[in-house]
């Protein structure tokens, strides 16, 4: 008893084929459209789940204008043209069968059974085995999908509901494949249901496309989960070991009193988000007397850098304690880095100033030199000798001595606050600060001043500043 709805219906009247051809049309150019932006935008690296997602996604898009144009071609003609007779291994790579559709009757009145032509051929199931029955067909499901089946058949029988879901099937060759079904129940005239008809189509390459898709999507999920972890912990280091979160590091001592005043701040970027572990900054009385002034950064990013922060800052904070002298002192950090178990490179530079003489002894490794402020005008110190961190192993590093006046504002920065200074050029903005800084009364009103002006979020790379202000 065929449904008017069945398959193998005449083909559409000329009226409609024209705007059946349009539609065609559309769906081939959106084709095209899209293999142009998915060369475009998807370079393929395995190791890059972003990318396998971006595929995915282009292969799932793929294959659903595919299968549009494949069912607008049936629409057009009135059923679909037979498949070419091609081996297992086309079919395994879903080949001519996906997408195929074929249509099924079960007649509930005398048990009949109609099936087109196309759906022994995604079965796989020899015509002269004639058509599965209603309780036949769960036996080709796979055992998990069964359940699935039954609740999609009763619903349509009992209920009346349309029938639309999809389910995997093993076929006598031992592939799976994955069928999407809508039906409907028949009914005589007298409205009772007299039968189930239903349309099932291969959807294993469109299904396979979705689990990709859902595969490559959960996994750039946890790599963005691991990566805020990561960037959480190595925040949280950071910020552990550096001496203070505010601004102000408060005065100084040394052995007569309140020498020097000293603030600094971690500036972030957009590009970097909050700080990744890179930049330390400290200023620590020593028991000779003398004050501890330093500051630096390492390459990398996250754990691993905020770790290696955290060892250099660490190993920099005994050397001084013990009194070592700030050439030496980055002589022994190089070493340490060089026989680190992940090496890496790293700017810094390293002063210690005697109150009792006013004198400022520093060095530097491939660091900007401070800026001296003093009486409303700055200038840059003349630099030492002296290379990135990490970079040469046994290199001698310089040493320079300054006498600071009370009143003097001494800057210390990383590449953030003015990346040109770090390629050679004078910080001309940086020493344009000079009259502010001769107008403020503590090092916190310096950096806020500094912020001001280079602490907006478009800078392009992260840095911090240190300044210290000679009492007086």
């Amino acid at each position: 008893m065929p449904s008017p709805l069945f398959a193998d219906r005449p083909a559409v009247r000329p009226s409609e084929r024209d705007a059946v051809d349009a539609m065609i049309n559309r769906a081939r150019r959106l084709r095209g459209d899209l293999d142009s932006v998915c060369r475009a935008a998807v370079v393929i690296d395995e190791d890059d789940p972003h990318q396998r997602w971006q595929r995915a996604l282009c292969e799932l898009a793929a294959h659903h204008l595919d299968d549009l144009g494949a069912r607008l071609g049936q629409l057009r003609e009135g059923s679909p043209a037979p498949a070419p007779d091609t081996g297992p291994a086309e079919e395994e790579q879903g080949g001519p069968l996906s997408g195929r559709a074929g249509s099924a009757e079960w007649n509930l009145l005398d048990d009949g059974v109609e099936w087109s032509a196309e759906l022994y051929e995604i079965f796989g199931r020899d015509v002269d085995a004639g058509p599965l029955s209603l309780d036949e067909l769960p036996t080709v499901l796979v055992p998990e999908d069964q359940p699935l089946l039954t609740s999609m058949v009763t619903n349509c029988l009992i209920d009346g509901k349309p029938m639309d879901g999809e389910f995997r099937i093993r076929r006598p060759d031992g592939r799976t494949r994955t069928l999407h079904a809508m039906g409907e129940p028949v009914l005589d005239p007298e409205g009772r249901t007299v039968s189930l008809w239903a349309v099932l189509r291969d959807v294993s390459a469109l299904s396979d496309s979705r689990q990709l898709e859902v595969r490559t999507r959960d996994s750039l999920h946890r790599q963005d989960d691991i990566a805020r972890t990561e960037r959480r912990i190595a925040v949280e280091l950071h910020q552990a070991v550096l001496p203070s979160p505010h601004d102000s590091l408060g005065p100084v001592r040394g052995g007569s009193g309140a020498v020097m005043d000293v603030a600094a701040r971690l500036l972030p970027s957009r590009a970097c988000g909050p700080t990744t572990g890179t930049d330390w900054y400290d200023a620590m009385a020593l028991p000779d007397g003398r004050t501890l002034l330093t500051i630096g950064s390492l390459s990398g990013r996250g754990i691993p850098a905020a770790s290696s922060m955290a060892m250099v800052l660490g190993a920099l904070r005994g050397m001084a304690v013990a009194g070592v002298e700030p050439r030496a002192l980055l002589t022994h950090l190089n070493q340490l880095l060089q026989a680190s178990v992940q090496p890496t490179l790293g700017s810094a530079l390293c002063g210690l100033f005697d109150p009792s003489a006013n004198l400022l002894t520093w060095a530097q490794a491939g660091h900007p030199a401070p800026l001296l402020f003093r009486g409303g005008s700055g200038a840059p110190l003349l630099p030492p000798d002296g290379v990135l961190l990490g970079a040469v192993p046994g290199i001698a590093y310089g040493q320079e001595t300054v006498r600071l006046l009370p009143g003097d504002v001494l800057l210390l920065r990383t590449d953030g606050p003015d990346p040109a200074a770090a390629r050679g050029a004078a910080p001309e903005k940086l020493l344009g600060l000079a009259p502010r800084f001769s107008r403020s009364l503590t090092a916190a009103e310096c950096v806020q001043t500094v912020a001001e002006g280079f602490g907006g979020e478009d800078r392009p790379v992260e840095g911090s500043v240190l300044v210290a202000r000679i009492a007086g």
